[in-house]
C-alpha cells in the first residue's frame, strides 16, 4: 500500500508539470528551449523511472491482511526523533510516552529506561510540584503553559549548580485515543535570565509563566523600519490618488482613469488596466465592458498581443470581480489563464511574466435614498481595475490590497461625477487615443517610475 500511495503521488506530480509546460506555449518562440528541456527530461523520467515501477506494483503479489505501517508515521516518528530542541511526550502525571535523541541527552536518559516513568524524577525538588501541577492543567485543556524549572545537580558540579530550562507545555490529543497527551519542549536558560526569574511564594500555585509574582513588564516589539516605510508609501500613494481625483475636471471616464493609471503606473505597478462598462439606460443593465485604459513596461507588445487586444469579457478575474463586487489578490498564480488569452492566443499572465496581480471592482456608492421594493440591495459594479507586478518585483501584499480597495473607492466616486460612461460604449475595435477620441484606451506608454514600492 506505501508503494502505491508513493507512486500515485510521483503520478500527480508528474500531470502537474505537464500541465505547467503546457503553458510554455505561449511563451516567445526565442524563450521555448528551456521548457523543451524540461518536456524531454520529463519524458525520460517516465522512461527510466515511472514505468519500471509500474512493472514492478503490477508484478508483486497482493498482501491481503498483512498490516503495513503508514508511511506518515514513520516521517512523523523520523521527525521527532531529529528534532534539534529536547522534545518529551508524557500524560498527565508525567509519566514519559517518549522522548527524542535531544532529551535523552539533555537528562541523560535512555529511551527504553525513560518510558514509563515520572519525567518528575530528573528535576530539582522544588520545581517539581509546579511542573506536575502545569503539567495536570494542560491536559485539562486549560491552554498552554510555559515554567521555568531546573534539573538535578549535575555530577561532578563542585558548587552545586543545577541548569535552568524554560519548560513550555502544550496538550495534543492523538488519534484513536481517549485520553490526551502533554508535549513538553525544553530550552536551556541563561544563568543571568534565571536569576531575574521571580521566585514563587510558598505553598502557592505557579501561573502561566511559571511564577506567581508580579507579572514583568511586557517587551514591546521593536518597530520594522522596512515596514513603516512601506506603509508610509502607501499612505502618500492613498493621498496622491485622492488629490488627484478631486482635481481632475469632470470629462468622460477615460481621462479620470487615465489620469488614475498613470499615478499607480510604474510607481505602485508594472501594467495598469481598466475596463468599464457603459452607464445603464433607465430600467436597464450595463452594457459589456470595454478595456479604456492599458498602460505596460517597454517594450510595448505587437498589436493585438497582450492586454490591450484582449476582451474584458473573455477575463475570468474581471468577469468575477463585476459580477461578485469582490476583489482578487493572486500572488504566483498557478493557473496561466486565470486573466485569459489575448487575440493572438497567448496566456495573458505568462506573455506578461506577472508575478502577482490585483483585480479590484468599481462599484458604484451606495444609494442615498432606500431601494425600491424588489431592488438588489447593491448595484452592480460597473468596472474593474487590474494592477500587475512583474520579474523580479516584490509581490502585492495584504496591506497594498487595502490601498488599493480604497482607491478604487475613490475611482468609483470620481467616475459618478463624470459626464456619463456613454463614451465607453463599445463601437468596434478601438482606434489611438487622442485628443478627440476619449473613449479610446489610453496608449502604451510607459512613465517613469517615482518610488517603486
Amino acid at each position: 500500500m506505501g508503494e502505491s500511495i508513493d507512486f500515485g503521488a510521483e503520478l500527480a506530480d508528474f500531470r502537474s508539470r505537464v500541465a505547467e509546460l503546457q503553458s510554455a506555449r505561449s511563451l516567445p518562440s526565442e524563450e521555448r528551449g528551456t521548457a523543451l528541456d524540461a518536456a524531454l527530461f520529463e519524458l525520460q523520467h517516465v522512461v527510466d523511472v515511472l514505468w519500471p515501477r509500474f512493472e514492478e506494483l503490477a508484478a508483486e503479489p497482493g498482501h491481503e491482511g498483512v498490516p503495513r505501517e503508514d508511511p506518515e508515521l514513520r516521517l512523523l516518528r523520523g521527525l521527532f526523533q531529529r528534532l534539534p530542541l529536547p522534545v518529551v511526550l508524557m500524560d498527565r502525571a508525567t509519566v514519559v510516552r517518549r522522548l527524542n535523541a535531544a532529551a535523552g541527552d539533555l537528562f541523560a536518559l535512555r529511551a527504553g529506561y525513560a518510558t514509563g516513568r515520572a519525567l518528575t524524577g530528573v528535576l530539582a525538588h522544588d520545581t517539581r510540584a509546579a511542573f506536575r501541577s502545569q503539567t495536570a492543567a494542560v491536559a485539562r485543556a486549560e491552554g498552554g503553559r510555559s515554567l521555568l524549572v531546573r534539573r538535578l545537580r549535575e555530577p561532578g558540579s563542585d558548587d552545586g549548580a543545577r541548569t535552568a530550562l524554560r519548560a513550555t507545555l502544550t496538550a495534543l490529543r492523538p488519534p484513536d485515543e481517549r485520553q490526551p497527551t502533554v508535549l513538553a519542549v525544553f530550552q536551556t536558560v541563561p544563568a543571568a535570565e534565571a536569576e531575574r526569574e521571580p521566585r514563587r511564594a510558598p505553598g502557592r500555585a505557579a501561573d502561566g509563566a511559571g511564577a506567581t509574582g508580579l507579572p514583568a513588564p511586557p517587551r514591546l516589539p521593536r518597530p520594522d523600519l522596512a515596514e513603516v516605510s512601506r506603509q508610509a508609501e502607501l499612505l502618500d500613494l492613498v493621498d496622491d490618488m485622492a488629490t488627484a481625483l478631486l482635481t481632475v475636471s469632470p470629462g468622460a471616464p477615460a481621462d479620470v482613469l487615465g489620469r488614475a493609471a498613470r499615478l499607480l503606473h510604474g510607481r505602485f505597478a508594472d501594467w495598469v488596466i481598466a475596463d468599464l462598462a457603459p452607464a445603464p439606460e433607465a430600467g436597464g443593465a450595463p452594457g459589456p465592458l470595454r478595456r479604456l485604459v492599458v498602460l505596460g513596461p517597454e517594450p510595448l507588445p505587437e498589436p493585438g498581443s497582450g492586454p490591450a487586444g484582449q476582451d474584458p469579457a473573455d477575463c475570468p478575474l474581471v468577469t468575477e470581480a463585476v459580477r461578485d463586487r469582490v476583489p482578487a489578490l493572486r500572488v504566483r498564480p498557478e493557473d496561466p489563464e486565470a486573466f485569459g488569452r489575448d487575440a493572438s492566443g497567448a496566456a495573458v499572465l505568462v506573455s506578461a511574466r506577472v508575478t502577482s496581480l490585483l483585480c479590484v471592482p468599481l462599484c458604484p456608492p451606495p444609494r442615498e435614498e432606500p431601494a425600491p421594493p424588489g431592488a438588489g440591495t447593491a448595484a452592480p459594479a460597473f468596472g474593474a481595475l487590474t494592477l500587475f507586478r512583474t520579474g523580479g518585483r516584490r509581490t502585492f501584499g495584504t496591506a497594498e490590497a487595502g490601498a488599493v480597495h480604497r482607491m478604487a473607492r475613490h475611482l468609483s466616486l470620481a467616475l459618478g461625477r463624470t459626464a456619463g460612461r456613454d463614451a465607453a460604449a463599445p463601437g468596434g475595435p478601438p482606434s489611438p487615443a487622442g485628443p478627440s477620441s476619449p473613449a479610446a484606451p489610453v496608449p502604451l506608454t510607459p512613465t517613469t517610475p517615482a518610488a517603486p514600492m
